[in-house]
Order: C-alpha cells, then sequence, then structure tokens
C-alpha cells in the first residue's frame, strides 16, 4: 500500500504522523518504509536517524525529491506499507504521489483558513484521481484542543462533510498533545510512550487506514 500524508497547508504535522503511523503499522507486523519527499525540512528523516542511534528500533527512510511515481511503484513490490511525507505545499512530488497512492491522508487543523485550504486541495485530488481513480482521500482532524468544552473539531467535520464531500473523513481526531513533541524528540511514536490517550488515536488512526485500503 503507498500512502500519502499530504496537504499543500503547511504546519498540519504532516511528518508527526508520518513517523507515528509507521511506527504503529510496524508494530502490528507490517513492513515498513518512509520517502521523505520534503526538499527543505527533513523531520522525518531526522526522527530515523535520533529512533536507531537511540537504539529504539530502525524504520527504513530515504529521501526523495522530484517525480516520485517510479520510485513508490518499486517500493510498493517490497513493503507492505509505503509511507510518503510531502512538503507542505504544492509541488511535483505531491502531485506525482498522488498519481499511485492508494489513499492520501490529509491532515487539517480546525481553523477556517486550513479547513478552507484542504476544501481548495479536493481540485487537485480530482485531478488525481483521473488519472489514479482508486485514491482514497481520507482527511483528518489534527492539532485539536483538548478541552472538554471545545467544539471546534465536531465543527470543522460539519464544515468538511458540506464543503468535501468526495473525501472520506477519519473518526479518530487527533489532538494538541505534549506527548506527540515528546516523542519526536526521543525518536520515540506515542505507541511507545506512556500517554494512552494519543497512543489511541494513533492506533485508531492506522486502524481506519487499514479498513479503507483492505486487500490493496
Amino acid at each position: 500500500m503507498i500512502l500519502l500524508i499530504g496537504n499543500h497547508k503547511g504546519g498540519v504535522g504532516k511528518s508527526t504522523l508520518t513517523v507515528n503511523l509507521a511506527t504503529t503499522l510496524q508494530q502490528q507486523g507490517k513492513s515498513i518504509t518512509i520517502v521523505e519527499a520534503d526538499p527543505s525540512i527533513h523531520t522525518a528523516s531526522r526522527w530515523a536517524d535520533d529512533r536507531d542511534e537511540l537504539g529504539h528500533g530502525s524504520i527504513m527512510t530515504l529521501r526523495k525529491e522530484g517525480r516520485l511515481g517510479a520510485t513508490l511503484r518499486e517500493l510498493n513490490e517490497s513493503y507492505d506499507v509505503v509511507l510518503v511525507d510531502t512538503a507542505g505545499k504544492d509541488s511535483k512530488e505531491l502531485r506525482s504521489a498522488m498519481v499511485v497512492a492508494d489513499l492520501m491522508l490529509i491532515p487539517t487543523r480546525p481553523a477556517q483558513a486550513d479547513l478552507d485550504a484542504t476544501v481548495d486541495l479536493m481540485q487537485m485530488v480530482d485531478e488525481a484521481q483521473d488519472m489514479n481513480p482508486t485514491l482514497i482521500p481520507l482527511i483528518v482532524i489534527s492539532q485539536a484542543s483538548t478541552h472538554v468544552m471545545s467544539s471546534e473539531a465536531l465543527e470543522s467535520k460539519e464544515y468538511l462533510t458540506q464543503a468535501a464531500p468526495q473525501a472520506a473523513l477519519a473518526d479518530v481526531v487527533v489532538h494538541h498533545r505534549k506527548a506527540y513533541q515528546a516523542a519526536l524528540a526521543e525518536g520515540k511514536a506515542v505507541t511507545e510512550g506512556t500517554d494512552s490517550k494519543a497512543k489511541a488515536e494513533i492506533q485508531l488512526l492506522a486502524q481506519e487506514i487499514l479498513t479503507l485500503t483492505e486487500g490493496r
């Protein structure tokens, strides 16, 4: 399966989700590789280097720029899941990955500017589906408030249901938790830490992805 984590809006948590999903899927027995396709920021590869040096276990990570289609197809023959982490902008890397991906996970923060950018992204998704009709776009609300009285995640879901009906919407919401940054700094995933809520979020998101792509 080729799993693209992408959005043309920066700062939505793509790399954080990439490394956490990679670890979680590996823990479930999947063979994993990460393709870091962001020429300017190397969060995933630095995390992988830290992870290896600190003895937490290796996750294959490689950097690739430009058109990704041939590379991703080749890797897909050798790994159960190929995760692709792209830059937060419209790019060759993003567009070429969309043409071969099985599922595109689209993180968005529950802020109007981010939601509107995600809705705008649906035009690119439609264009990619002309060449890749089986591409599944899955939007996930990320970095949501943990405040018990906050309704931003629910309101964002309601907005996206109306404004981006062609995309699936993840049931799970990924919240803004210190555990994510702490794990990233240690070369770990939240599923290897003590925050049970963060752990459950990633595990549930991974399960949603596997359910949607069953048989691929």
